[in-house]
């Protein structure tokens, strides 16, 4: 990986993080780097060591991360909302060294933890001398599942320069897609703009006082921006581009961001922790139509299922059988629909609600009635049902109080005018919880 740091070479004065405030440049975090190289021999972490990090985004992280990578050892990054309990995972893992950072990002704690894991795919990893990477799955359709990549592998992804740009990397560092919106943003030479927490506020008021350009976030989180009102009380002009990916997006709420973001490109992404994130272009129709693939990228569409052969694939899973065909191609479990090369994304199939045989999306159930008035937010889940097999069950948030009665009405009446009539909530449970998780992901229990 010597040639993102050479990369970083070329642009010394050029600002690389904005961290509370405090800027750090593309040289300093060259030094950075090469501080912690020292570091890692005094401790004396060696090639093939497993360092688990555990920390949020901030320069020092960053840079500790591509000092392991440079070392040859494999990076498990965890977050303090991490989608699998600490010790779980590092049992999985295994672990020979352990470095925390404070809250702040500054200081970090390194120390010696042994856990023993043998794995055959680390082995051979190692015998290459190439550097690894570990990540969880979010265990949304069972146990979560160790994922190892060739760390060099993904950051070979970017060694065509693309055009910098200013950028929030909302998804967390122990969440594929955080790693990727780091590396496309500092081997682009752009820079990294981090926030305290991913609330709504924190985002907004990150992108006005830092001129963002480009938010990478998920359809929940852009949901509850738009309910906050905060697109019309802060300046966000700088932005030029809103990415959204990870989950489906809602047509309405699609649309009430072209009409608050006139002039910003909106482009759905699309990417798995198995596979990479792909190179992806929206329909410029404004519907939720993309195209998906780019170089070293192959897809295919099998019986209404996605799948996907990849350059940048995993290693394999640590804790589980590997899910790619003899010719390997992975399963996506995202049910589509195709126009020619263009593919529409409906749900994932674990999601799908099975009424006396017909199948319900959750999110198409969802786009209409987050179209309605007074409507904060809303979940749809399957409930276990002894005639049906499950019945629809929307879970909604408000903006005021209402009276129930009148809005299970119109919900109900505004299903039936839009979907099939077993598509139609059989509950509506008017609640405060969260609908997300700390990833800004919908949950979907009943």
């Amino acid at each position: 990986m010597q040639w993102l740091l050479d990369r970083f070479a070329t642009a010394a004065d050029r600002d690389a993080f904005v961290h509370e405030g405090e800027r750090s440049t593309y040289g300093e975090v060259l030094a950075r780097i090469e501080g912690f190289g020292r570091v890692l021999d005094q401790q004396g972490v060696k090639a093939g060591d497993k360092v688990a990090v555990l920390a949020d985004y901030a320069p020092g992280v960053v840079c500790l991360i591509l000092a392991l990578a440079l070392k040859g050892a494999i990076v498990i990054p965890l977050s303090r909302q991490a989608v699998v309990e600490e010790g779980a995972a590092l049992a999985i893992s295994g672990c020979d060294w352990f470095v925390e950072f404070d809250v702040c990002g500054r200081a970090a704690t390194f120390r010696e933890r042994k856990i023993a894991a043998e794995h055959a795919l680390i082995a051979e990893l190692v015998a290459a001398g190439r550097p690894g990477l570990i990540l969880f799955s979010s265990g949304s359709s069972g146990t979560p599942k160790a994922i190892l990549h060739d760390f060099e592998r993904i950051a070979d992804k970017f060694r065509v320069q693309r055009a910098a740009t200013r950028a929030i990397p909302f998804l967390m560092i122990d969440h594929f897609g955080g790693v990727n919106t780091v590396l496309a943003i500092t081997s682009s030479l752009g820079t990294v703009v981090t926030v305290a927490d991913r609330g709504v506020s924190s985002v907004c008021e990150a992108i006005a006082r830092e001129h963002v350009e480009l938010l990478p976030a998920t359809p929940s989180f852009l949901t509850l921006m738009l309910a906050s009102g905060l697109t019309r009380r802060l300046n966000l002009t700088s932005l030029k581009r809103i990415t959204y990916g990870t989950e489906v997006m809602p047509q309405s709420t699609l649309s009430r961001l072209q009409a608050a973001f006139p002039g910003v490109e909106l482009q759905q992404t699309y990417g798995l922790s198995e596979v990479g994130v792909l190179r992806s272009q929206s329909r410029p129709d404004g519907s939720l139509w993309v195209r998906v693939g780019g170089e070293g990228f192959e897809t295919e569409v099998r019986e209404g299922i996605l799948w996907i052969r990849s350059k940048y694939a995993m290693l394999g899973y640590l804790n589980a059988p590997p899910k790619f065909d003899a010719g390997g191609w992975f399963n996506t479990q995202d049910q589509v629909e195709t126009d020619g090369e263009w593919i529409r994304i409906l749900g994932r199939v674990s999601d799908i609600i099975n009424v006396g045989g017909q199948k319900v999306y959750p999110a198409e159930v969802e786009d209409v009635i987050l179209a309605l008035d007074n409507i904060h937010d809303v979940a749809v889940v399957g409930e276990p049902h002894p005639m049906l097999g499950q019945i629809v069950v929307a879970k909604v948030s408000l903006q005021a109080p209402e009276d129930e009665g009148e809005l299970k009405r119109r919900i109900r009446a505004a299903c039936r005018a839009s979907l099939a009539a077993y598509k139609a909530p059989a509950k509506v449970i008017v609640t405060d919880e969260a609908f997300h998780t700390a990833r800004q992901k919908k949950i979907r229990r009943a």
